[in-house]
C-alpha cells in the first residue's frame, strides 16, 4: 500500500446548523478532552478559520465496530473549521479547492438556507465531494438520544412515529437538493457512492451518528482520493490562513502543510503585494493534542519538522505584509528557487480580470476576493439577465483611506462603492466615510450573499433616486381639466379652476389644447392660502394662466395638455414613468406630428 497523507476536511455550512458543536464533539474524544470553543465564542459562532488533527488511533477505536474491525490506512484526519461567515473559497490551492473532501453541516429541522445553498455553490465550483451530516435529529419529536451511539442502532430504536417525522424532513432535503441538481441519499442505502451525495444523520450534540460521520468521510476519502492523498513527496506547499501577532512569538503565520516537509531553518517564498519574499523559517509550532489551532492558547510544542497534511504556526523574518490565502513554498535547492519565485509571482499578481471603471473590492484572503469577484461576475437582475458588473480595483486587505478617495472620483455615481469581505477598515478610512460630504458607500460583510443582497438593494435605491433628481430637470406630461363655473379671472393672468386629471403639472411649464393651439404658461399654483410649484394627479386646486384669455380659444371644462418638450421626450423615454403619464405623451406626440411627422423620435 501506497504511503497515504491525512486527508484534510472542511467543514462547512450555515450559521448555527452545528459546525462547531461537530467538531467540539470530536475535539473531546480520545484522552486529550478539550473544553468547547464554542462555550467561549460570542453567539456561538466561530469567528476565526482553525483546524484541528485527529490521530487514526481515535478514528480507528470509534470507526472500525461500524467496519468489521477494520483500520483506516490514513494516519488521522485534518479538520478545517470554515467559520459561519467565511467563504470556503479562502481554503485555496493553486490547483483549487484545499480541501481533499467537506462535510455540509445542514440542520435536519431548518433544512437548505440561504449560506447552505452559497457552500453547495462553491463546492460544486471548486469539484470538492462533500458528505452531508444531518445535524439536530435529536430535536425531531420523540427522538430517543443516546450520547456516542451509532447512528446504524439508533436508527432502529427509534418508534415508527419518529422515523416517519424523520423521513418527512429527509424526504424535504432530498426535494431541496434536487433543485440543486444534486442527488442526495442516506449513507446506508447508497449502492453508487459516484452518483449520490452521502447523508448522514447525527446529532453533535450527543455524539450520536458522529461515528458514522466520520467513518464515510474517511472511507471515500481513501476510496476515491487515493491517487491525490498519496502525493505527499516532493517540495513543501502550504496554504497561508492569517498573519498574526502572538505573545512571546512575535509575528506569526498560520498555515495548513497540504504537500511535502517543513523544516526549521527551511528557505521558503511566500507573496506579498509588493513581490515574491523569500525568508527562512526561525520557528514551527504544533497545537498540542487534539487543541485547534485558534484556540490553542500557549498549548503549542516546538518542532523542528512537519509533514503533510498538518495545521501549524511558524515564525520567520519580515512576514508583515504576506497575502492570506497564497501559497508558502519550501525551497530545497538553487536550481529550484527560479521556478518557485516565478510561481510565487503569479500569485502576486492577482489574477482577476479588472475594468478601466467599475466598482472597488477588498477582502481579507486570495480566494476571498475571487470569490467575492466571481459571485457580482455572475449577479442577475430580476428578470435573469446578467447584470455586467464592472470591477476596476481588486486587492486584499483593510479598508484606506486611499480606497475610499479613489472611490470617490468615480464619475458614476453606481461606480462610488467598496464591496468588502472580511475585510476590517482602518480608523481613518471610517472617519472619511463619516464625512457629510463623501459620496462613497461601503457594503461589507463576512457572508458573501448578504453583500450582494445589500449591494442589490443600494443599486435599485440608487436607480430611484437618480431617476427623481432628473425628473426634478425634465417636463413630465401632464393633463388637467378646467372646472365648470370655476373662472375667477378671465385674463391678466387668466385665474381658473383646474383637475389634474394624470400626470402632473409645475409652474413655469407651457399648456397646449387637445386641438395643437398654444394655451399659455403656468404662473402659479395655489391650494386655498397655500402656493405650490407643482400639482399631480386627483389635485383640485387653482392655477393662474399667462397668455390666454378664457372665452377665446380656451374655455371651462376644456382639457389642456402640458406642451412636452421634443428633447425631453428622449428623456422621458429612459425612465420608468407611468402608464397614464405613457398615454399623454402618447397624446401629446401625435398632436405634434401633425405637423411635423418625424416629431418625438
Amino acid at each position: 500500500m501506497t504511503e497515504q497523507r491525512q486527508p484534510i476536511v472542511a467543514v462547512l455550512g450555515h450559521v448555527d446548523h452545528g459546525k462547531t458543536s461537530l467538531l467540539d464533539y470530536i475535539r473531546s474524544l480520545g484522552n486529550e478532552k478539550q473544553s468547547s470553543i464554542m462555550a467561549r465564542e460570542a453567539g456561538g459562532i466561530t469567528q476565526h478559520i482553525g483546524a484541528t488533527e485527529v490521530p487514526a488511533e481515535i478514528l480507528n477505536q470509534l470507526c472500525s465496530p461500524l467496519m468489521g474491525g477494520k483500520n483506516f490506512d490514513s494516519p488521522g484526519l485534518l479538520f478545517i473549521d470554515t467559520p459561519g461567515h467565511h467563504s470556503f473559497s479562502t481554503l485555496r490551492t493553486r490547483g483549487g479547492s484545499l480541501a481533499d473532501i467537506a462535510i455540509l453541516v445542514i440542520d435536519l429541522i431548518d433544512g437548505c438556507k440561504p449560506q447552505t445553498l452559497e457552500s453547495l455553490r462553491i463546492l460544486r465550483q471548486a469539484k470538492t465531494p462533500f458528505v452531508v451530516a444531518c445535524n439536530k435529529v435529536d430535536r425531531i419529536h420523540g427522538w430517543n438520544a443516546e450520547h456516542g451511539r451509532s447512528m446504524a442502532k439508533s436508527m432502529k430504536s427509534q418508534s415508527k412515529d419518529t422515523i416517519a417525522l424523520f423521513e418527512q424532513k429527509y424526504w424535504q432535503l432530498v426535494g431541496q437538493f434536487a433543485e440543486q441538481s444534486f442527488n442526495l441519499e442516506r449513507y446506508d442505502q447508497i449502492s453508487d457512492f459516484t452518483k449520490s451525495i452521502a447523508m448522514v444523520p447525527c446529532s453533535a450534540k450527543e455524539g450520536e451518528g458522529v461515528q458514522d460521520l466520520l467513518a464515510v468521510t474517511i472511507g471515500l476519502a481513501e476510496k476515491f482520493l487515493a491517487e491525490q492523498l498519496g502525493d505527499i513527496d516532493g517540495e513543501a506547499e502550504a496554504t497561508v490562513l492569517e498573519m498574526k501577532e502572538e505573545r512571546g512569538l512575535g509575528k506569526t503565520l498560520d498555515i495548513i502543510l497540504h504537500r511535502g516537509t517543513l523544516n526549521k531553518g527551511d528557505e521558503i517564498a511566500v507573496a506579498t503585494p509588493n513581490g515574491p519574499l523569500v525568508t527562512r523559517i526561525k520557528g514551527m509550532f504544533s497545537p498540542r493534542g487534539m487543541s485547534e489551532m485558534r484556540d490553542a492558547g500557549d498549548r503549542w510544542d516546538s518542532v523542528d519538522s512537519v509533514t503533510a497534511a498538518a495545521g501549524l504556526k511558524l515564525s520567520a523574518p519580515d512576514i508583515e505584509e504576506i497575502l492570506a490565502g497564497t501559497t508558502l513554498r519550501g525551497i530545497t535547492d538553487q536550481d529550484s528557487k527560479n521556478r518557485i519565485m516565478a510561481l510565487t509571482e503569479e500569485e502576486c499578481n492577482i489574477s482577476i480580470d479588472l475594468d478601466e471603471e467599475g466598482v472597488a473590492i477588498k477582502a481579507d484572503t486570495l480566494g476571498g476576493l475571487e470569490a467575492l469577484a466571481f459571485e457580482l461576475r455572475n449577479m442577475k437582475d430580476s428578470s435573469g439577465e446578467p447584470r455586467d458588473i464592472k470591477i476596476r480595483s481588486a486587492t486584499i486587505g483593510h479598508i484606506t483611506r486611499k480606497d475610499i478617495r479613489s472611490a470617490a472620483v468615480s464619475e458614476n455615481p453606481y461606480e462610488r462603492i467598496i464591496l468588502s469581505f472580511s475585510s476590517g477598515i482602518l480608523s481613518e478610512a471610517q472617519s472619511e466615510l463619516e464625512k457629510d460630504d463623501c459620496e462613497v458607500v461601503h457594503i461589507g460583510s463576512d457572508i458573501i450573499y448578504h453583500i450582494l443582497e445589500e449591494y442589490e438593494e443600494w443599486m435599485e435605491d440608487t436607480k430611484k433616486k437618480l431617476e427623481e433628481e432628473s425628473r426634478e430637470n425634465i417636463i413630465h406630461p401632464g393633463r388637467i381639466l378646467i372646472l365648470a363655473d370655476h373662472i375667477f379671472r378671465r385674463s391678466g393672468p387668466a385665474v381658473v379652476g383646474v383637475r389634474v386629471l394624470g400626470g402632473r403639472i409645475q409652474v413655469g411649464q407651457r399648456l397646449l389644447t387637445v386641438q395643437g393651439e398654444r394655451a399659455g404658461r403656468v404662473k402659479s399654483i395655489r391650494d386655498g392660502d397655500h402656493v405650490l410649484t407643482e400639482a399631480k394627479q386627483g389635485d383640485e386646486l387653482a392655477i393662474a394662466i399667462e397668455g390666454v384669455t378664457i372665452g377665446r380659444g380656451v374655455d371651462e371644462e376644456d382639457v389642456l395638455l402640458v406642451d412636452v418638450p421634443q428633447s425631453h421626450v428622449r428623456k422621458l423615454r429612459k425612465l420608468n414613468i407611468s402608464p397614464i403619464e405613457e398615454e399623454i405623451l402618447g397624446e401629446i406626440i401625435a398632436i405634434h406630428r401633425r405637423e411635423d411627422h418625424f416629431w418625438g423620435r
